[in-house]
């Protein structure tokens, strides 16, 4: 029988391409998720990057019809995602944030309950596509655990799982590394680089090593809007010679942040390092430094840097 679950190892030349023209979403209790907001994610792992309450998780709802939009548009190829969900739910996969299990059901049975709900009417078909995907996610020694009793890690991995189901085109995974080890971090990185070589995976996070490490593609957002987008690295480099680092005392940290454009600071072996975003040095006592993504991130959401694509 020929396998249901696509060979990420395979390029598939069908995929389309998502595009967000214009959303914006205002809730009743008056906050504005999401602000005039547009992007274009091309087939691939794309990041979206953003702190708490940035507008990510609204407008990952959004696209996978879980909520409405006040205006704008999205299409997924020639499919408009806000008047025809159901094509549009045909098609997704989907991985909340905070993603819930029966209490006492193996991974196998809710696996193959989650497949019954896809349109999987085919027992023989169904056992294929479960076994398929457990052995991707690297489950099968637990396929007769009740999920409710695995790692925080381990329900990540059951969650890719049921979102893979009906080979969809598009995944949207929110907050998937939040509150894991290292080691399941690891594991969770290897597996959505392995999916996001053969369908559109948004990784929607505030982590900003999950970018770095999976995106060759990516979107800042803050307040629902887009401070910046583009290529990571393209990114980095427009902030090369504007980053200067300084070593100072922990009381100095207020006058540093009222008088000069600071990016971010830490805590180093009991001193404070300061980075700051200038054309030039600030004075002597700064030293340049090579910027990363970090300092990307949060330049532009504190609007250090206004270039909005790269």
């Amino acid at each position: 029988m020929e396998s249901n679950i696509q060979n990420p190892g395979i390029q598939n030349p069908s995929i389309q391409s998502l595009s967000i023209k214009n959303l914006s979403k205002t809730y009743a209790n008056g906050t504005k998720a999401l602000n005039n907001l547009s992007l274009d994610i091309k087939p691939g792992m794309f990041g979206l990057l953003g702190p708490n309450g940035a507008g990510k998780s609204s407008l990952m709802r959004t696209i996978s019809t879980l909520q409405s939009a006040d205006s704008g548009s999205i299409h997924f190829g020639d499919i408009d995602v806000l008047k025809d969900k159901n094509e549009v739910r045909k098609l997704i996969g989907y991985l909340p944030q905070d993603f819930d299990v029966y209490p006492n059901i193996s991974a196998s049975d809710l696996l193959n309950h989650f497949a019954v709900l896809k349109g999987l009417s085919n027992k023989s078909e169904r056992k294929q596509v479960v076994d398929e995907l457990l052995h991707l996610v690297n489950l099968d020694d637990m396929r007769n655990k009740a999920v409710a009793s695995y790692s925080g890690g381990m329900k990540r991995r059951f969650g890719i799982a049921q979102a893979l189901i009906g080979e969809p085109k598009l995944v949207i995974v929110d907050e998937p590394t939040a509150g894991l080890d290292p080691e399941e971090q690891v594991r969770f990185h290897n597996l959505l680089s392995e999916i996001g070589r053969n369908i559109v995976v948004i990784l929607s996070t505030h982590i900003v090593t999950d970018v770095s490490d999976l995106c060759s593609d990516m979107a800042i957002i803050c307040k629902g809007e887009k401070r910046l987008a583009g290529h990571p690295l393209a990114l980095i480099d427009q902030l090369k010679g504007k980053v200067w680092k300084k070593i100072i005392n922990s009381q100095q940290l207020p006058t540093y942040q009222k008088n000069f454009n600071l990016i971010s600071h830490r805590l180093v072996l009991g001193s404070t390092a300061i980075h700051c975003f200038a054309d030039s040095a600030p004075d002597s006592s700064f030293e340049p430094i090579e910027p990363n993504l970090e300092d990307v991130y949060f330049a532009a959401i504190k609007g250090l840097n206004q270039k909005q694509e790269a």
